[in-house]
């Protein structure tokens, strides 16, 4: 019998249902988690940035330290993430400073010359290499040529505003595209280049997004530090006929960078 006007479940009935945060036992197994001091920092210099202008310098970490009476390792650890993260910059020789907004980009299948003047920005390149190398198995399978074939390989530092953004290196049969490299001198973008001279469009492409960890050549070409997270692009492109074009790899600053996609969900029958 139930006592003081509460109820009990009859044996083999349904049990009371246990307080949130509760175990089997119905001991309260709730547990606020210990909040790191970096941690506490990080929020705090976060808060403080999102005051500030981009470009505004950061105090020193010997500063921080005797402010928030803490290590500069601790310091050191918080202005990591925060650099990481996009929302601080730092600049060799020079120091920590407030960073830029993002650039945004949509996934979709334009140039970078494209994309950053859609952004009010002006893109310009570096060519860090370009020549002929021979096509392993992967290379022909993607670029649709015999392996040991001749492709053309352009490696390029893509900049937007005179701010170094992305590595790019690009792969084009030169058995489909002959006289290309000397085409490019004529041409700021290779999509252009490609209509223009070659009368090939591009149609769709299958776009991967990955991370990867800057090592020291990318990091020098990007004026970032070594180990920070990139965000590496692999596209492969076919035109309006179905035949493969290029098979691109970006290296992207992920304390720079942004992709945005707008998605929609199909209908059951699979249309939209």
């Amino acid at each position: 019998m139930a006592r003081d006007g509460g109820s009990t479940a009859s044996a083999g009935g349904p049990a009371a249902a246990a307080p949130a945060g509760a175990g089997p036992d119905g001991a309260d197994r709730t547990r606020t988690a210990r909040v790191p001091k970096y941690y506490r920092l990080k929020r705090h210099l976060q808060q403080m940035t999102e005051t500030l202008p981009p470009g505004t310098p950061v105090p020193p970490e010997r500063s921080l330290a005797s402010e928030f009476d803490t290590s500069r390792t601790t310091v050191r650890q918080a202005l990591q993430e925060l650099v990481v993260e996009g929302r601080l910059e730092r600049i060799q020789g020079k120091g920590t400073f407030v960073a830029k907004p993002k650039v945004s980009q949509a996934l979709q299948l334009t140039s970078y010359t494209e994309d950053m003047r859609a952004q009010g920005l002006e893109p310009t390149s570096q060519l860090l290499e370009i020549g002929y190398i021979t096509a392993d198995e992967r290379l022909s399978g993607l670029l649709d040529l015999p392996e040991g074939g001749r492709v053309l390989r352009i490696e390029r530092l893509r900049l937007a505003s005179g701010e170094p953004m992305a590595i790019e290196t690009t792969h084009l049969s030169q058995e489909r595209f002959p006289a290309l490299r000397r085409s490019l001198v004529r041409y700021a973008s290779l999509y252009t280049a490609l209509a223009e001279v070659y009368d090939v469009h591009l149609a769709r492409a299958e776009e991967t997004i990955e991370t990867s960890l800057a090592n020291p050549r990318e990091a020098g070409l990007l004026g970032t530090d070594v180990g920070l997270p990139m965000l590496m692009l692999s596209r492969h492109s076919r035109d309006t006929q179905g035949e493969p074009v290029e098979w691109v790899r970006s290296v992207y600053r992920g304390d720079r960078y942004k992709f945005v996609a707008n998605l929609e969900r199909p209908s059951p029958d699979g249309s939209r």
